[in-house]
């Protein structure tokens, strides 16, 4: 398969991993959009939120225990932080391969894309 996080979990690609299991690996997102930022991806490839089916549902699960605990290791639970899923084109997923990015340090506003929004 030639999914860059499918190379990523089998070490053909390096990232900056900072939490695994037999489930799912954490890395250190290559564009930071906030002072910690985070990607949990399952071992497994599952293309879209779309293709998940009821086999899926622990993993997907393990994915969100996954970064509430990277907040509290990284000390902003309590102050808040974002776990966001993109779904296809329009909601701006650009790797194909389920993930959940895990932004925080920082307050952010709401909506994320305000700036877009303004222009519609």
């Amino acid at each position: 398969m030639d999914c860059l996080f499918c190379k990523i979990i089998r070490e053909e690609i390096p990232a900056k991993t900072i939490y695994e299991d037999e489930k799912v690996i954490a890395f250190n997102d290559i564009n930071p959009q906030a002072p910690f930022h985070a990607l949990v991806i399952p071992r497994q490839h599952i293309s879209t939120l779309n293709d998940i089916s009821e086999q899926d549902r622990e993993v997907v699960g393990h994915m969100v225990m996954v970064a509430a605990r990277l907040a509290e290791e990284q000390g902003f639970a309590s102050d808040g932080y974002r776990a966001v899923f993109n779904c296809n084109n329009h909601g701006g997923q650009t790797v194909f391969h389920i993930h959940l990015h895990v932004l925080g340090g920082k307050a952010m506003g709401w909506p994320p894309y305000q700036a877009k929004l303004k222009s519609l």
